[in-house]
């Protein structure tokens, strides 16, 4: 299960935060995760909570937000969004594309105290 590692660099980045900024908790903390990051949300909720234990964001709230896959169609020279990587090209139906996002997964924002 790589959501535990996700999740432990998370926490480093809170302690790391926390330190630098002076804050004591976190009460939500969001994350963007792109549609190919390969995340299983459930494995990564579950993971939090684990791996958040001890840290200024035991018991913080987790919002994950979707980002969308997106990719440049060479067929008809349009950035669009796709819904997996093998997908044509919404727009002309081409099958010559280059995904150029969708695959990240950052921390969005923190709510501290």
């Amino acid at each position: 299960m790589h959501e535990m590692s996700l999740c432990e660099g998370i926490r480093k980045i809170v302690e790391d935060q926390a330190r630098q900024h002076g804050f004591a908790r976190v009460t939500t903390l969001r994350l963007e995760i792109g549609r190919f990051a390969g995340v299983e949300k459930p494995a990564l909720a579950f993971a939090f909570d684990v791996v958040m234990r001890g840290s200024p964001a035991e018991g913080a709230r987790l919002e994950m937000l979707d980002l969308p896959g997106r990719a440049q169609c060479f067929d008809c020279g349009v950035a669009v969004e796709i819904d997996h990587r093998l997908a044509p090209c919404p727009l002309c139906g081409g099958g010559k594309l280059l995904p150029e996002g969708g695959d990240e997964m950052r921390i969005k924002d923190m709510e501290v105290l």
